[in-house]
């Protein structure tokens, strides 16, 4: 750094002022086969202080009038204002102010080496993705530490955040140099059907799993039966609330636990809760529309025809059959064998799926419990009613059994055709999954990573939805909160995209660690970005709302200094399937 363009005269706190020399204003300048930028907003310039040179970012450029003979043409010299970075010693950039210049110090101009190591990596280095916007010099990212933290990723539609997302992990995942097979997995979210091509890696290297809500022979997303008979799985799929409905799962799982392993346990289950339902010694009238109900799901047609001639008898309060006289089922079970005899040994469930079995479980639980008086109808009955309407959609997408999901080094969960009622619920169910699923296996410390990668966030990480109850709203942020916070020690982490990072949980935000910001242009989105990102500069934040497609400013833990950089598209057989429509084409 030899090119000396100016000296310091005036220190004020962290602001300092530098006189410039005249030929200071050219745009780039050559010195013993080194580039130099010249000297305007944003670019930065090292002042020798001893044997060290402080790394400033320019701030201001002013015109100051020098003081000349009385009745002389006036004449101005340039002035700059600028702002310690750090220091640069040894060929080594250290971040943070550690040392201030001196008023008459010198300023010298900084090479396009030493540009590339301000920005946490050398240039040339193998994880780059794009090239520094102003100085248009490629530089490396420092994977070791961006990969080690939560990620998010901001634009606006049509800003390449999506190209961001695919060129980030396209890069570090071919890289021979890395031993990430075996070692990492890398799970993406996938709303929109985006990355079920050739995109980030090859097809034989990922699985896809393209579920559907529309139809049946699509893809299913293979749960353990240990995991989806787990009251916690079922509180999320079907938003159970905390005081009342998820005790009850609590306690149908138990049971369920319980007696399991007994041979024609269900079937000796459902026989004795029809009995106890009938001919206990205070039945509950809501008890005789639920035993019909499973009549019908086990298909005991005998049974749900010989049940339509039982009424109940307000009067009595016990349940009768108006076309034989006096005949009440008493607590002694009689009438109720003399009704039922015939057909009571159609009462088997055959062969069921684990969401029929669940259905046909929540009727008997609740049948048991009315009649002891355990609950009230009102409270259970709409979580029964929510298990009847999701079973529809999440049997089309989730196959329980034995069998797990095969590992692979990526897996692609594409929602594209899903509801949007299975798009808010299933995400839950495979964050969990993973996380669960990781924290089994990974040591401590952790032996493997694991990144959870999610592509338009705020359809599910927003805390603005007005469809759903504040209580489902606040667990189902819970969980990804969790992640976010204790994931990392855990070896787990987090990458959020999304177009409105002023509608995610402000807890989840606040957590991130890396951020690569595109345009923005919500007043909402960009007071979020004032108020929690800390490391970026007043002037990075400026230039946010007016960034090109593909343009970003990259900030975080792992970056010295805000980085601004133009993110190279990826070739059209990678790029992610969210480009824009051509009308010149379209409508020629």
């Amino acid at each position: 750094m030899n090119v000396k363009v100016g000296e310091v005269i005036a220190v004020n706190g962290t602001k300092v002022s530098v006189r410039l020399d005249e030929d200071s204003n050219r745009e780039t300048l050559f010195f013993n086969g080194e580039r130099f930028r010249g000297v305007s907003i944003r670019e930065y310039i090292a002042i020798r202080r001893g044997f060290r040179d402080i790394i400033c970012m320019v701030e201001g450029e002013y015109l100051d009038e020098r003081k000349v003979e009385s009745g002389a043409r006036p004449d101005f010299v340039r002035r700059i204002d600028v702002k310690p970075i750090g220091h640069y010693t040894n060929k080594k950039f250290a971040q943070g102010i550690k040392y201030m210049p001196m008023i008459r110090d010198q300023v010298f101009l900084v090479s396009e080496e030493v540009v590339g190591n301000i920005f946490g990596g050398r240039v040339g280095s193998r994880l780059s993705i794009g090239r520094l916007l102003k100085e248009e010099i490629e530089v490396g990212l420092p994977w070791q530490k961006l990969f080690n933290s939560h990620i998010g990723i901001f634009g606006n539609t049509g800003s390449g955040k999506s190209n961001t997302l695919a060129k980030l992990y396209t890069v570090v995942l071919n890289d021979d140099t890395l031993a990430i097979e075996g070692k990492s997995s890398f799970f993406i979210l996938d709303f929109n059907g985006e990355y079920t091509g050739a995109q980030i890696v090859s097809p034989e290297r990922k699985a896809v799993y393209r579920l559907s809500t529309h139809g049946d022979g699509t893809d299913k997303f293979p749960i353990h039966e240990n995991e989806f008979w787990d009251s916690e799985t079922l509180s999320v799929l079907f938003q159970a609330t905390r005081n009342t409905q998820r005790p009850f799962l609590n306690r149908l799982v138990d049971g369920k636990k319980k007696y399991d392993s007994n041979v024609g346990s269900l079937a000796a289950h459902i026989k004795a809760t029809f009995k106890r339902g009938l001919a206990s010694a205070h039945p509950r009238p809501d008890s005789l529309d639920l035993l019909r109900r499973v009549a019908g799901l086990i298909g005991a047609s005998v049974v749900e025809d010989q049940l339509q001639k039982v009424s109940w008898h307000s009067g009595q309060q016990k349940f009768y059959v108006p076309s034989m006289s006096g005949t009440y089922f008493d607590a002694d079970g009689a009438i109720y064998d003399a009704v039922l005899s015939e057909c009571i040994n159609d009462l088997s469930p055959g062969t069921l799926d684990a969401f029929d079995q669940l259905i046909i479980r929540a009727h008997l639980q609740l049948v048991n419990e009315l009649s002891i008086g355990h609950v009230q109808f009102d409270h259970i009955q709409p979580l029964i009613k929510r298990m009847e309407s999701s079973v529809r959609s999440l049997r089309k997408v989730i196959h329980v059994g034995s069998v797990e999901a095969p590992v692979r080094m990526l897996s692609v969960i594409s929602m594209r055709r899903c509801n949007n009622e299975v798009k808010k619920v299933f995400p839950l169910i495979l964050a969990k999954h993973f996380y669960e699923t990781h924290k089994d296996v990974a040591g401590f410390p952790p032996d493997r990573t694991a990144h959870l990668i999610i592509d338009e966030a705020h359809n599910i990480l927003s805390q603005q939805s007005a469809r759903e109850q504040e209580g489902w709203r606040d667990y189902r942020l819970e969980l990804f909160e969790e992640i976010v916070k204790e994931g990392r020690k855990f070896g787990f982490f987090l990458t959020v995209s999304s177009q409105r990072p002023a509608d995610i949980s402000p807890t989840i935000i606040s957590q991130l660690h890396n951020f690569f910001i595109h345009r923005l242009i919500n007043e909402r989105d960009l007071q979020l970005i004032d108020n929690t990102i800390t490391t970026l500069d007043s002037i990075s934040k400026s230039l946010i709302p007016g960034l090109a497609q593909g343009s970003c400013v990259a900030t975080g833990t792992a970056f010295d200094v805000p980085m601004l950089m133009q993110v190279d598209p990826l070739a059209s057989s990678q790029q992610p399937d969210s480009q824009d429509i051509d009308l010149e084409v379209l409508w020629r």
